[in-house]
């Protein structure tokens, strides 16, 4: 009887069978089954699906795969049977256009680099904007080491820290040496480095924007020292239920290194830089989070130049806290405010016994709402000032500035089709000084049709004041200048190599021009060209390999120029390959970093080329030695030449720095953030 059963059963079983594709070509994988039953089975390397069902007469079948909206298909038809899927339509929210912008701590994009990997590029030294002169787009300028992109002036790139804008993100030092960022790396959590076309957020930037994120709350105490024979550093984080609390100080002097190794300067007070930071951060509620930072640098030196004893002094401060909290209706609001400080003092700055004094002070307010609308709109709108005060005392050259900078943006980001983004926003500022508006309307449009593949094209205007003195010697008639950006980006990732070619053209207008001692806004200028990235993961197990190249074309009238003609500041051609290898508890790095010539007063400068190398050794889990040597084969690059014929050199052509850093209280194994 069993037996008879069994081959009932077995006689009405029905096949079912069929194939499953996209419209293009079959889905292998699918899952396919039968609604309100367990009989189904997952296509085949063809899309074709079979299985058997004991249900008979219609039956609703259903498809699922990922990437893909499910399908479903009614039939009383079994063999033959062919369901098409739809390729699930991204949300707007969900969709990230990386162009011409690279991310660094975000584990949701290629190319990424923490805290640890800063301090240890091949030719950082721990310096965040060291780091991201091996990125493409921007130029070797030794003489000052400050951040210079597609063809623009170092001020041209601006640094907002967790939305808010920073002043002075440089550390001060004497003319032709260069500066370091003032931020440690083990601040943040993330770096967005913008070669161009930004959003309508980010405005009183030219060229580029450098937005940085520092860590969330803490889960963990912890607590860190560094030293080197430049600089000593202590830090730690206190951890509370949904707060923390950070500090860290660091102490950096030259004095040793100078004596030990001497360089071209004749030093009358080594570099000396005593900075501390403190963080607070508290998670209020789930949809509640808040930040505040706070940072001092007291920077000196001196040096003997001719018969004068040059003397600086710097004080350097930065403030903020941001609030970001859900306001109903799914709508989000951030908040910020931010006080900017710089105090300068120069003893024999330019002859014999003068001093020179000046103060800049910026107060930075900000306000935005963002929303979700639906799966194909999202939008944010702010609106921010920038209160500015400026004193300067010099012999006969003394002034008092103040004005307000008004600015206000709508940004929306629309999906057009499932794999079509477009980006609209526009931007308005008001300078109170020349009482004047500008209207700067910015688009990007996107086709990204899978995580592997991304073309953008941008265009926007953007605008920045120009410096406090030339405002002052215009007589407050200095209009903004602007810059007008036109970005193509293609980007191919395969997972182990990623590819990024973006051709670029930027129109500058009102810049600053001298005519007649009287600064104008008649300058003008354009820089045009193309960057080509490319970074490999497969060449070798555990090594990395970077190819950053650069081509620019850039031409301004402005300041003190004549005629039209090439910047003192830019190379024509960019060159920098980088490798990493790991092998057991080592890690090797090698950089070469190659310009081609520059213009100066006298003629052109010869090439510069630096071949820079570290090594990492991770002792245990809680200590990290690290060194490196900048310029092995010790060639002596010429950045320029003054007006009596030297040239214009770094103060030594090698540098050689090792450091320890160790963790006292952390159970992260090679963690040495302190915050």
């Amino acid at each position: 009887m069993l037996m008879l059963l069994v081959a009932c059963q077995v006689m009405s079983q029905t096949t079912i069978s069929g194939i499953v594709t996209d419209g293009r070509e079959p889905l292998a994988g699918a899952n396919v089954f039968i609604i309100g039953t367990i009989d189904g089975c997952l296509t085949d390397s063809l899309g074709r699906f079979s299985f058997q069902t004991s249900k008979t007469g219609e039956m609703t079948l259903r498809a699922t795969f990922i990437g893909f909206d499910d399908a479903t298909l009614t039939t009383s038809q079994t063999t033959g049977l062919s369901i098409l899927m739809r390729e699930k339509a991204t949300a707007i929210d969900e969709v990230v256009v990386t162009a011409s912008t690279y991310s660094f701590g975000k584990s949701d994009n290629f190319k990424t680099m923490d805290a640890l990997d800063v301090v240890m590029a091949g030719n950082s030294c721990g310096d965040v904007v060291a780091a991201l002169q091996t990125l493409p787009g921007t130029q070797k300028v030794g003489e000052d080491g400050k951040l210079y992109v597609r063809g623009g002036e170092s001020n041209e790139c601006q640094t907002f820290v967790n939305g808010m804008h920073v002043l002075m993100p440089y550390t001060t030092t004497t003319g032709n040496n260069a500066s370091r960022g003032r931020f440690s790396p083990f601040l943040f959590k993330g770096i967005n480095f913008s070669l161009g076309g930004y959003s309508g957020e980010y405005g009183q930037a030219l060229s580029s924007v450098l937005p940085m994120e520092t860590t969330d709350v803490a889960t963990g105490d912890k607590l860190g020292v560094s030293a080197s024979m430049v600089d000593w550093n202590a830090g730690g984080t206190k951890a509370y239920d949904k707060s923390s609390l950070s500090f860290n100080a660091d102490y950096t002097s030259m004095g040793l290194y100078d004596a030990l190794f001497p360089d071209r300067r004749d030093w009358t007070r080594p570099y000396r830089k005593l900075s501390g930071e403190a963080q607070y951060k508290a998670e209020l509620s789930s949809a509640c989070i808040l930040k505040a930072y706070a940072g001092y640098d007291l920077s000196s030196v001196g040096e003997h130049i001719d018969n004068r004893r040059l003397s600086l002094l710097e004080h350097n401060i930065y403030a903020n806290t941001t609030l970001k909290t859900n306001i109903g209706g799914g709508y989000s609001l951030f908040t910020g405010i931010a006080n900017s400080a710089v105090i300068n003092d120069i003893d024999d700055a330019l002859v014999l016994n003068d001093h020179f004094h000046n103060l800049r002070n910026e107060i930075h307010l900000k306000g935005e709402v963002r929303k979700v609308f639906s799966s194909v709109l999202k939008m944010s709108a702010g609106v921010e000032d920038y209160v500015r005060h400026s004193t300067k005392r010099y012999e006969n050259d003394s002034y008092t500035l103040d004005y307000h900078l008004l600015g206000a943006h709508v940004d929306a980001q629309l999906r057009i089709v499932p794999r079509l983004f477009l980006n609209l926003s526009a931007r308005t500022e008001y300078a109170s000084y020349h009482h004047d508006w500008l209207l700067m309307p910015r688009v990007t449009l996107s086709y990204v049709p899978n995580k592997r593949f991304q073309l953008s094209a941008m265009f926007g205007r953007y605008s920045q004041t120009a410096e406090d003195d030339y405002i002052v010697t215009s007589g407050e008639r200095l209009a903004q200048s602007t810059a007008d950006h036109a970005i193509l980006s293609l980007q191919y990732n395969t997972g182990k190599t990623l590819l990024r070619i973006e051709p670029y053209y930027k129109k500058y207008h009102h810049l600053p021009l001298f005519t007649d001692g009287i600064c104008t806004s008649d300058g003008h200028g354009m820089s045009q060209g193309v960057d080509i990235f490319i970074e490999n993961h497969s060449m070798m197990k555990n090594l990395i390999t970077t190819l950053s190249y650069s081509f620019n074309d850039s031409e301004r009238l402005y300041l003190d120029y004549t005629t039209p003609r090439t910047p003192d500041f830019a190379s024509r051609h960019n060159l920098r390959l980088t490798l990493k290898y790991a092998v057991g508890k080592f890690i090797v790095g090698l950089a070469e970093s190659y310009a081609s010539s520059r213009r100066s007063s006298i003629g052109l400068t010869p090439y510069y080329n630096s071949v820079d190398a570290n090594v990492t050794y991770l002792l245990n889990p809680k200590v990290i030695i690290y060194t490196s040597l900048n310029n092995i084969l010790g060639r002596t690059n010429i950045f320029g030449y003054n007006t009596d014929g030297s040239a214009i050199t770094a103060t030594r052509d090698r540098f050689f720095y090792i450091g320890i850093f160790v963790s006292l209280k952390n159970n992260k194994a090679y963690d040495i953030s302190n915050f």
